[in-house]
């Protein structure tokens, strides 16, 4: 009887566990299913459908790592970079030696701009494995992002160690050399990057620039030309050729190139406003009549259009003053200055023609206009003087005081200059600064008839 008993608790325990196993086994089934029908819908962009697949298999196994990933990674392909974030940190969890979530982690970081979580996620991924030239290319990417320049320039060289080839991180590795003021060696490395990948055009266009910036104009046309040739339905391409034969002083072949954009893009504007600069630069620095009866026939359409920039109305202005039509062409300049962004060279020209035409408040206007915007120190302390003596012929000495004070600040202890901050002092009623600014005037030129005429009137 016991025998019977025991026996029929052993075939119930034994149907037990096979009711489970086989459960077990159906549910690890259902599981897989599950994956393969994400991987299968993401596959086909179907990112929906993949993470409600994903989301049942995490029903199923909570503690799978796979699943998170997975889903994580149609979060991503969805948009939806915050929940895949969450996902990508749940797989990482799970398997702290797996390097794939923590890749793709640095690349959700990356494209939500946290850039140091970013550099985090590829370091940990390289501490497991320091071999892969893709993480390190994309450490160096975040680490430039975040203003760790060296960090940046390290992770490269050990990229391009590892893969001698990799175009791209040679041509990352001369920008950030370019930004940590190594030309030298950011020359060799975009060199590199052109010669394995010559149709690289990020890497072109920073030779192009580098070789612009050490004064090497025919190197610099070179890659330009290579860029206009690699990229022909860009007019900007050409353009870009012909404004630099203009800057190295060769302007029929400034207009060989723009011939060419305007006869592949005869309804680009910019051609003719590129067209317009060469003529007009040539006009201005050897008086040519024809090359500025020119500039006006290729700049005169463009400027008339509603949609004319601020640079091609501040040409067109130049043009009209350089021409005579000084009116029209302060109308024109005006129209170049109010237009946003603002062109700064429209308010030198504006100044200059207002000036000619005596309405200095305009033109006052406009230098201080253009000393705000403009980052160019080279005449800082000449543009502040010349502010000081419109102030003063609009009987504006107390304005005219501070702007004669920061020339002189930016340009030096000059006698003339302090002769007319003095004579600002004195009529703005400052009479013992204008004394003190006076003395020292003298002292620098005590020969000087001006300053002795405005001592007699101190006095």
């Amino acid at each position: 009887m016991k025998r019977a008993i025991f026996g029929s608790m052993v075939l119930a325990a034994l149907a037990v566990a096979g009711a489970l196993a086989y459960q077990a086994a159906a549910q690890d089934r259902e599981y897989r299913r599950l994956v393969l029908q994400g991987d299968g819908a993401l596959g086909q962009g179907q990112t929906f459908v993949a993470i409600e697949a994903f989301s049942g298999a995490i029903a199923l196994k909570p503690d799978s790592m796979l699943a998170f990933l997975r889903r994580g990674e149609a979060y991503r392909r969805r948009g939806d970079l915050t929940a895949a974030l969450r996902d990508l940190r749940t797989a990482s969890r799970l398997d702290p030696g797996a390097t794939r979530p923590l890749e793709q982690l640095g690349d959700v970081n990356y494209a939500l701009r946290r850039y140091a979580r970013a550099a985090e996620s590829y370091e940990a991924y390289l501490r497991l494995d320091d071999r892969s030239p893709s993480v390190l290319y994309r450490l160096a990417l975040a680490s430039r992002q975040n203003g760790h320049l060296s960090r940046a320039v390290a992770a490269l060289v050990t990229a391009v160690k590892l893969n001698e080839r990799f175009a791209e991180a040679h041509y990352l590795l001369g920008v950030c050399l370019v930004e940590a003021h190594r030309t030298d060696e950011a020359l060799a490395e975009l060199v590199r990057a052109v010669t394995i990948s010559p149709a690289l055009i990020p890497a072109r266009e920073e030779l192009a620039d580098l070789h612009a910036l050490r004064g090497r104009r025919r190197e610099e046309i070179e890659q330009l030309e290579a860029l206009a040739a690699l990229d022909p339905g860009r007019p900007e391409r050409l353009i870009a050729v012909g404004l630099a034969y203009s800057r190295g002083n060769s302007p029929d072949q400034a207009v060989m190139a723009l011939g060419r954009a305007a006869e592949r893009f005869p309804d680009q504007p910019e051609v003719y406003a590129a067209l317009g600069r060469v003529w007009l630069r040539a006009a201005e620095e050897h008086g040519d009549k024809a090359s500025l009866r020119k500039a006006l026939e290729a700049l005169e359409p463009v400027a008339s259009q509603p949609s004319a920039t601020s640079d091609v109305l501040a040409l067109y202005g130049r043009a009209l003053s350089l021409n005579g039509e000084t009116e029209k062409a302060e109308q024109v300049l005006q129209q170049a200055s109010a237009r946003l962004p603002a062109e700064p060279t429209a308010l030198l020209a504006l100044a200059n023609v207002a000036r000619r035409l005596g309405h200095y408040a305009q033109a006052r206007d406009a230098l201080i206009r253009y000393t705000m915007l403009s980052d160019d120190d080279g005449d800082r302390g000449g543009r502040a003087a010349q502010i000081g003596d419109l102030s003063m012929q609009l009987n504006d000495p107390d304005v005219a005081v501070r702007w004669f004070q920061r020339a002189a600040d930016a340009a030096g202890q000059d006698a003339a200059l302090l002769g007319r901050l003095a004579d600002a002092q004195f009529r703005a009623g400052r009479l013992d600064e204008a004394r003190s600014t006076l003395d020292k005037a003298i002292e620098k030129d005590p020969g000087s008839a001006f300053l002795r005429s405005l001592a007699r009137r101190l006095d």
